[in-house]
């Protein structure tokens, strides 16, 4: 039975979040924390980019107007609007069991866990390898599964992950929409017109799904983090203790908050 630190975060802003995730990164690289299970929720709603992303796809005058934050994630991928949401992270020292092998292999592994607890909420899910030549193309996330990410029996994404590894860790963070309108997220991206944002849209709600759209019932966030908890340990043998940041993890994020997230030359280069 492995150990593992369990977080349970109140939602706050995105550049906190993900000074908080790369700070418990940085920890359990020196072995100052152990492997960690974090849960938490985004106030105000932001859009988060993907680490390579360019920020031209980002409307910044209708983000302000609908009150939403932007900020640049660490990980790949696409555009993620965090709202109505339950994010994890998972973080693991680089000798770990789920972290060995390929970016590909431990996405296997982790997604083996995330789907046990899915699945004991009543969800019929799957998460396949994808073909090598699988692209996302879009600005959105949410627009295509990558391997072995989580989708539903008609291919629709129901959990977006990504990951970052250093020398000695990795991190892995996601997304899972809990209810709401996915396709909100175009309403803070750039199209050339209201033609496109609409057809953007509808191949959003065509790609992705809720996981009360998944159930036909709503799941509060305490019942989809109890369920994920659980799907991990019985599918790792995990052993969980509940617990907060050290004062060093808080210094760091803090100081990561301020020269990293918080910095407009991260979030705005292109």
């Amino acid at each position: 039975m492995r150990q593992y630190r369990l977080i349970y975060d109140s939602p706050t802003n995105g550049v906190w979040n993900m000074a908080v995730d790369e700070a418990i990164l940085s920890a359990v690289i020196a072995k100052e924390a152990p492997p960690t299970l974090r849960f938490y929720g985004w106030n105000p709603p932001c859009l988060s980019l993907g680490h390579g992303q360019a920020f031209a796809d980002v409307d910044i005058f209708r983000l302000q107007d609908f009150g939403w934050d932007v900020v640049r994630r660490a990980t790949g991928g696409k555009a993620i609007l965090h709202t109505d949401e339950l994010t994890y992270s998972l973080v693991l020292p680089q000798d770990h069991p789920l972290a060995q092998g390929s970016i590909v292999d431990s996405y296997r592994n982790i997604s083996s866990g995330l789907m046990a607890g899915l699945n004991a909420l009543g969800a019929t899910l799957h998460a396949d390898k994808r073909a090598d030549d699988t692209k996302i193309t879009g600005a959105v996330c949410f627009e295509t599964p990558s391997h072995y990410e989580i989708t539903d029996s008609d291919g629709r994404k129901l959990v977006g992950s990504a990951q970052l590894r250093r020398r000695g860790g990795v991190l892995q963070h996601g997304t899972l929409p809990l209810t709401g309108d996915l396709a909100r997220i175009c309403d803070g991206l750039v199209f050339e017109d209201d033609e496109a944002r609409q057809i953007a849209k509808q191949k959003v709600l065509g790609r992705a799904i809720t996981l009360e759209n998944a159930l036909g019932r709503w799941v509060s966030w305490d019942q989809a983090t109890h369920a994920l908890v659980n799907g991990f340990m019985q599918t790792f043998d995990a052993h969980f203790f509940e617990s907060q940041l050290t004062l060093s993890e808080l210094a760091h994020a803090e100081q990561i908050a301020q020269t990293v997230y918080a910095n407009a030359d991260w979030t705005k280069k292109s």
